[in-house]
C-alpha cells in the first residue's frame, strides 16, 4: 500500500486562485504537502538523469525507471530497491503499465524529450524535462499547448532560475539600476563535445548488448547503430542534440531573458536573427557561432566556441572575461554576471555596485522554495497546488530563443521568424528545420493527447 491514494489530492480541482488565473493547473492548495508522489525517471539510470531523479525523489517514492542503457538501468533499480519488472528501456511501456506513476523526470538525449513528455502528459502525469525542452521549434510549441490543455504541473531543469542571483538581476533592472536596456551579450565555453568538422560519427559497428538502440532513437527514423553518440556526444549532432546554444542557452540566457520579460515578445513578434557560424553542417552543429537576435527594443548577441564579446567600457581594465557569462548594458550602466547560472550579478564598475547596494535596492520577487534544485521545486509545486516558476509557460519561450539561433544556423543566413505562423518569413524550405520527420507510431501532438 502507498502512503496515500495515488491521485486523491492531485485531481482535486480548485475553482479559483492564482494558479488557475495564470493558466497553471488547478490543484488544490489544501493538498497534504506530506503526501508522497509516485515518481518515474525517464533516462533516470545515469548522468544528469540519475541526479534529476534523485533530486525529485526527496520526500517521494520512485516507482519505476526507464533507461535505454541496461547497465545504468540495473544500477538504478538497485539504488531504489526496485524489482526488475519496474525497469524499462521503452518509456511508453513503462508509462502505460505502471499505474503508480504520478509524475516523471525526463532526462534523455534532447530528441527524446518531446515524445517522452507528451506520452506522460497524455496520461495526466506531471513532468519535469531537462533543458532544452526540445530541439525543434514545433515540438516546443506543442509541449506548451499540451501542458495548457492537460493542466499538469510542468518544469524545466534550469537550476539557475531557482537562485537568488536570478531575482536580484531582475529586481535591479526593474528598479532602474542601469537605465534603459539596449544590448545584451551572452557567451559560453561550449561546445566541450565534438562539433564542427571534428564531429565524426561512426556507423557499421555492432550495437552493444547493453544498449536498446531502437528505443534510444525514439521517434526518429531508424538508422544503424552510430558509435560515439551515447552517452554524451549526441549534443553535437543536429538530429539528436541542440548544440552549444541549445545546451547552455537555457542557463546563460535565462537571467536577462527573464529580467526583461523577453518571453512575452518572442512568442508574438517577428524576430530577426543574424548568424555567423564556423564549420556548420547538415549533420552537426558548428564549431563556433555568433548569433544576434533583434527584439523590438533590445539586441541580444550570443557567442560560443571560444568567441566572446568585446569588454564594455564599464569593466575595469584589470578584469578578464569569464569562460561563460553575460552583460546587460543600459544607458546608465551595466550588469556583469560571470557564471553560467546567473549566480553572481554585479553592477560594473565595482564602484557602481557598491553605490547601488548602499541605496538599498528592494527585494520584490518571491524566492524559490528550493534554491538550486528545480526538480524539488517542481514536486513541491505539485503537492502544494503552486505554479512552478520554470513551467512550460515560461520555459517554452526560453527554449524558443535557443532554437531560433539554431534555426538561423541551419538556414545559413539571416532569418525573420514569425512565431504566430511558426515559419521563417519568405523561406518555406526552412520547414524541415522547424519540424522533424517521425516514424510511424510516434506522431504526438497537443490535439491528440
Amino acid at each position: 500500500m502507498r502512503p496515500t491514494s495515488r491521485r486523491s489530492f492531485l485531481r482535486t480541482v480548485s475553482a479559483a486562485g492564482t494558479a488557475a488565473g495564470l493558466g497553471f493547473p488547478a490543484i488544490t492548495r489544501s493538498a497534504n504537502p506530506n503526501s508522497k508522489l509516485g515518481l518515474a525517471g525517464i533516462g533516470g539510470g545515469g548522468g544528469k538523469g540519475e541526479s534529476d531523479l534523485a533530486a525529485a525523489a526527496e520526500g517521494n517514492t520512485v516507482v519505476a525507471i526507464c533507461d535505454t542503457d541496461r547497465t545504468r538501468l540495473a544500477a538504478a533499480l538497485k539504488k531504489y530497491n526496485l524489482p526488475a519488472d519496474k525497469g524499462f528501456t521503452d518509456f511508453r511501456k513503462m508509462l502505460d503499465t505502471v499505474k503508480e506513476i504520478d509524475a516523471c523526470t525526463v532526462s534523455t538525449a534532447d530528441h527524446a524529450h518531446y515524445p517522452a513528455a507528451m506520452h506522460a502528459m497524455g496520461l495526466d502525469k506531471h513532468v519535469c524535462v531537462q533543458k532544452p525542452l526540445t530541439n525543434t521549434l514545433w515540438e516546443a510549441q506543442q509541449l506548451g499547448l499540451a501542458a495548457a490543455k492537460k493542466k499538469v504541473v510542468t518544469g524545466m531543469g534550469n537550476q539557475g532560475h531557482t537562485g537568488e542571483g536570478m531575482r536580484l538581476c531582475k529586481e535591479w533592472i526593474q528598479q532602474g539600476a542601469i537605465g534603459t536596456i539596449k544590448e545584451i551579450h551572452v557567451w559560453t565555453n561550449r561546445p566541450i563535445w565534438p562539433q564542427g568538422n571534428g564531429a565524426k560519427f561512426e556507423t557499421g559497428k555492432a550495437t552493444p548488448d547493453t544498449l536498446d538502440w531502437e528505443a534510444w532513437q525514439a521517434g526518429n527514423p531508424l538508422v544503424g547503430y552510430t558509435d560515439g553518440l551515447h552517452p554524451f556526444a549526441w549534443r553535437g549532432h543536429t538530429l539528436y542534440g541542440a548544440g552549444a546554444m541549445g545546451d547552455m542557452g537555457c542557463h546563460l540566457l535565462d537571467g536577462p531573458f527573464w529580467a526583461l520579460d523577453l518571453h512575452k515578445s518572442i512568442m508574438k513578434d517577428i524576430i530577426k536573427v543574424e548568424v555567423d557560424a564556423e564549420e556548420a553542417g547538415e549533420t552537426h552543429w558548428p564549431k563556433a557561432s555568433t548569433i544576434k537576435v533583434h527584439f523590438p527594443d533590445v539586441v541580444l548577441t550570443w557567442y560560443d566556441g571560444g568567441r566572446k564579446p568585446a569588454k564594455p567600457p564599464q569593466l575595469e581594465e584589470s578584469r578578464n572575461l569569464s569562460d561563460g557569462g553575460f552583460f546587460v548594458i543600459g544607458d546608465k550602466g551595466a550588469i556583469y554576471d560571470q557564471s553560467d547560472y546567473c549566480q553572481s550579478p554585479r553592477l560594473i564598475p565595482e564602484t557602481s555596485h557598491k553605490d547601488w547596494i548602499a541605496k538599498g535596492p528592494k527585494k520584490t520577487l518571491e524566492r524559490s522554495t528550493h534554491p538550486g534544485n528545480p526538480q524539488a521545486e517542481w514536486t513541491h509545486a505539485i503537492k502544494n497546488g503552486l505554479p512552478c516558476p520554470s513551467s512550460f509557460e515560461y520555459s517554452v519561450p526560453l527554449t524558443y530563443l535557443c532554437l531560433l539561433g539554431n534555426l538561423a544556423i541551419s538556414a545559413g543566413k539571416t532569418i525573420e521568424f514569425d512565431p504566430n505562423k511558426l515559419e521563417v518569413v519568405g523561406m518555406p524550405e526552412a520547414k524541415k528545420f522547424i519540424k522533424r520527420t517521425y516514424r510511424e507510431g510516434w506522431e504526438y501532438s497537443a490535439d491528440k493527447i
